[in-house]
């Protein structure tokens, strides 16, 4: 056991401590200084005091996150005036040690103030319990290895037969960040690794982990051929290195219909796994690959992906939006509800059916687009702290939308393909179902032959839009809609709703 990898733990409780215990000096602010930002309370419990200069007046709160309200804590006072003041943190005995932090705000300026209380204690424990345990306690865990997000500060997976849980950095064996790569860590390996339990937008995790032990992996895989598959299918081939008693392979359930085991070849401690995937007659697809070998005790597992390319899915925002997160890309046609940065293309696409966020369009910047402007992109559905949205987008086709009086449309030919931005006042409404309406600006009045919820709306998606958003004569509405006309009288066909102002 490398119990090197114990000391960082160590030493920083240890100097956690001696700061707490040497710092006499005044924590320096314009507005608000304290005696000391760092308290200690003895952990059979017990209560210690510092001293307040502000400028103006104070408050104090504890810093709380979901898993942690920090009950245990009393301040004396969470409130004072100008001038120097005394402030008293309490607490009752503990069994384990336990951390917090408190915010001394005066305008706005804030000054944190650091409570520790005994040494945090490291328990031993299953993934299952650090996932449902307070935030700041200590755990040594042990699993397997199953994923590597980040090889410079050490973001990665750990699961046990419990459960999985996120690791977001990993100390070096000095207690160094932003050195991961040094302690050899691969997926497959067994690990064990002590460390305070977090959040992160209300998700699990352990930070800042120190490594205890890594128990090599007795199968590896070093090498692939033909890592992504044509869409016409083919052969791909994982090389492994196998040190226990015979290699197995699991194939998830939901590939076994496309993917099969051709061959397996072992010579020595070395093997060789050739799978066969058939023709793709969907989008793209990935999946992941489980090599498994047993020292006659305990069992061994690494993994491989496996990912074939496929066509592209036609799909509407709300489909896309309930797709699973991956490859597969998805050919979206709406338009451009806003725009956070015209050069990247980073925007949101609404259809009628839904809004997703867009993260960048390739070839967005030459094309010129604004909001309201209709685009058809293709690109992955991803997600970013668990909000989703489309990543690797590329401009497929563009039509510009321009901003359009009245009069200027009533000029215009009729024309089915091309669209116009119009604002104007409701006069009245003709039918509610399908949204025929007056629209007046001050160079003129025209009728709208049907007035959408959205753009892509067919059948019975058309209907209802006056209900739905409350629209009422009187209202400011502005639509997007092609010029027409019918016996001779213009209208506005082909019409969709993009916004409006009530007039209340």
């Amino acid at each position: 056991m490398k119990l090197k990898y114990l000391f960082p733990l160590f030493f920083a409780a240890l100097a956690f401590m001696t700061s707490c215990e040497d710092e006499e000096t005044m924590t320096l602010l314009d507005e608000i200084q304290v005696s000391s930002s760092f308290v200690a309370i003895p952990q059979d419990g017990g209560s210690t005091s510092i001293t307040i200069t502000s400028k103006d007046s104070w408050t104090a709160e504890k810093v709380t996150t979901k898993k942690d309200d920090v009950e245990w804590l009393t301040i004396s006072s969470t409130s004072g005036g100008a001038g120097e003041s005394e402030i008293t943190f309490s607490a009752e005995s503990a069994l384990d040690g336990r951390t917090a932090e408190v915010k001394l705000i005066t305008g706005d300026v804030t000054q944190r103030i650091n409570i520790i209380q005994g040494l945090p204690q490291v328990s031993e424990a299953p993934v299952s319990e650090v996932l449902t345990a307070p935030d700041g306690k200590s755990f040594r865990v042990s699993g397997v290895c199953t994923g590597i997000s980040n090889t410079l500060y050490g973001n990665w997976y750990l699961t046990d037969e419990t459960g999985t849980v996120y690791i977001y950095g990993t100390l070096d064996e000095k207690g160094a960040t932003k050195n991961f790569l040094s302690l050899g860590l691969e997926v497959g390996d067994e690990v064990t690794i002590e460390g305070p339990k977090s959040s992160y937008k209300g998700n699990p995790q352990m930070v800042n982990v120190s490594v205890i032990e890594i128990r090599k992996s007795l199968v590896k895989v070093d090498s692939v051929k033909n890592e992504e598959l044509p869409l016409e299918g083919g052969e791909f081939t994982a090389y492994l290195t196998c040190k226990g008693e015979g290699v197995s392979v699991e194939i998830p359930e939901d590939a076994k219909s496309w993917l099969s085991i051709s061959s397996i070849q072992s010579a020595g401690t070395n093997s060789v796994v050739t799978f066969k995937a058939e023709a793709n007659t969907g989008g793209d697809r990935e999946t992941q690959l489980t090599f498994s070998t047993t020292d006659g005790t305990k069992n061994y597992t690494t993994q491989t992906t496996l990912s074939q390319k496929g066509g592209i899915v036609d799909a509407s925002v709300a489909e896309f939006l309930a797709a699973e997160v991956g490859s597969t890309q998805y050919r979206l046609a709406g338009v451009i509800a806003s725009l956070s940065d015209a050069t990247s293309g980073k925007l949101n696409l609404k259809d009628f059916s839904g809004e997703t966020y867009v993260y960048k369009v390739e070839g967005f910047e030459d094309a010129g687009l604004k909001e309201g402007d209709f685009i058809v992109i293709v690109g992955r559905r991803s997600e970013y702290n668990g909000s989703p949205q489309m990543s690797g987008a590329i401009l497929e086709s563009s039509e510009t939308v321009t901003q359009q009086t009245i009069a200027e449309v009533l000029a215009k030919p009729d024309d089915s393909d091309t669209y116009f931005m119009v604002t104007g006042e409701i006069t009245s409404i003709v039918n509610e179902t399908y949204g025929n309406l007056n629209l007046k600006d001050e160079s003129g009045e025209i009728y709208v032959y049907g007035c959408y919820p959205f753009y892509g709306a067919t059948g019975d998606d058309r209907k209802g839009l006056i209900a739905a958003k409350g629209l009422k004569v009187g209202d400011t509405l502005t639509m997007i809609a092609t010029k027409g006309s019918y016996k001779g009288n213009n209208q506005l066909t082909k019409g969709f709703y993009f916004s409006h102002v009530s007039a209340e």
